[in-house]
């Protein structure tokens, strides 16, 4: 496992970072670097060796998420979105479904992402209609990132017949429906490119759904709206893995501008963020706030980096004025009412 972390921070440090302004400004990441990450094993990280992963732990698996972040957030987070599908497949009660796509997806030979923020909010924005086949899906998916680098969708929406409306129009409980579509343009189905922020090399989308069907032999999982949020906890402390990436490269990019001091107090603040989100999978009242954290100290990380490189961070391309954007994606990305709360209570307060 060791290796596996060592190799991650090759990569990041001999392929990604070096081309990281160049995908930043083209908005698109190369197709090598996905299938280098393939050819590594990556698409399998966590995965059970069961199944053909390399099954590794919290540690591993979020050293390597940290170190790819660091080296290119576009690579990063498309890439990540892949392990939500293969942990699906790999949880599924539906063995064929499982047969059919896992190994292919560990291997990287199927690569997918996930689209389950219909499904969370309140109200939902995505619903799902049983019918005798399956499900139709209607409303949208706000924030799809992989749309044509992906080969498979994992789409999450809630169940109509499930929910119970209280009188004040509020939706509560209710089934999640998870599912495979293939992830291109389809009858019932269209697509509204993102521009952001940041990582446009990410291809994110919003998906609007009108009757379009997910197949029963295509149905993933379903699950009661409680144990879907609580199984976002493990979501979100992989999420961090993101701003604590970004916050040790800023670290190393200040040292090198002759400010050592300031990039080893990032350092001890950056971990200390990483203690506060192991925590929270203990106590997943505290994951948000961990969350927020490390999306705040990024910011004030990519901040410093900005003041420590002076003029040119602002002038033309450079790494601070890529990272400053960067941090304030992660500000927004994957995140909940309870992480907005808390950003804003970190970022709000006096100083």
């Amino acid at each position: 496992m060791a290796d596996l972390l060592l190799r991650a921070r090759e990569i990041a440090d001999e392929v990604l970072f070096p081309a990281a302004l160049d995908v930043d400004q083209r908005g698109e990441v190369p197709a090598s670097h996905f299938d280098l990450l393939a050819e590594e094993g990556f698409y399998g990280l966590a995965v059970p060796a069961e199944h053909g992963g390399a099954g590794a732990g919290l540690e591993v698996a979020g050293g390597v998420m940290e170190a790819m972040a660091g080296g290119c957030l576009a690579t990063s987070f498309t890439w990540a979105q892949h392990h939500g599908l293969v942990f699906g497949l790999a949880a599924t009660g539906r063995p064929a479904l499982r047969d059919r796509y896992l190994a292919k997806a560990v291997r990287g030979e199927i690569r997918g992402g996930v689209a389950f923020a219909g499904a969370i909010p309140q109200p939902p924005k995505l619903w799902a209609k049983r019918v005798s086949d399956g499900y139709l899906l209607d409303g949208e998916a706000p924030f799809v990132s992989g749309w044509g680098i992906i080969d498979l969708l994992q789409i999450s929406a809630r169940d109509a017949d499930s929910v119970r409306t209280g009188p004040d129009g509020r939706v509560d409980g209710g089934t999640i429906v998870s599912g495979l579509i293939p992830a291109e343009p389809a009858d019932g189905l269209s697509v509204e490119p993102l521009s952001l922020v940041a990582a446009q090399g990410t291809n994110t989308v919003r998906l609007q759904l009108t009757g379009y069907l997910l197949p029963a032999e295509q149905v993933v999982s379903e699950s009661t709206h409680a144990d879907f949020v609580a199984g976002q906890t493990f979501g979100s402390r992989m999420n961090g893995c993101f701003p604590l990436g970004l916050t040790g490269r800023c670290a190393r990019l200040i040292e090198q501008a002759g400010r050592p001091q300031v990039a080893e107090e990032l350092r001890l603040q950056q971990d200390q963020v990483r203690s506060q989100l192991d925590a929270g999978l203990a106590d997943p009242s505290t994951m948000p706030a961990a969350r927020a954290a490390a999306s705040a100290l990024a910011f004030r990380a990519s901040g410093a980096l900005v003041a420590a490189a002076g003029s040119g961070a602002v002038v033309g391309a450079h790494h601070a004025h890529r990272l400053v954007r960067e941090a304030t994606f992660t500000l927004v990305a994957s995140s909940r009412p309870e992480i907005k709360a808390g950003l804003l209570d970190l970022l709000g307060k006096p100083v």
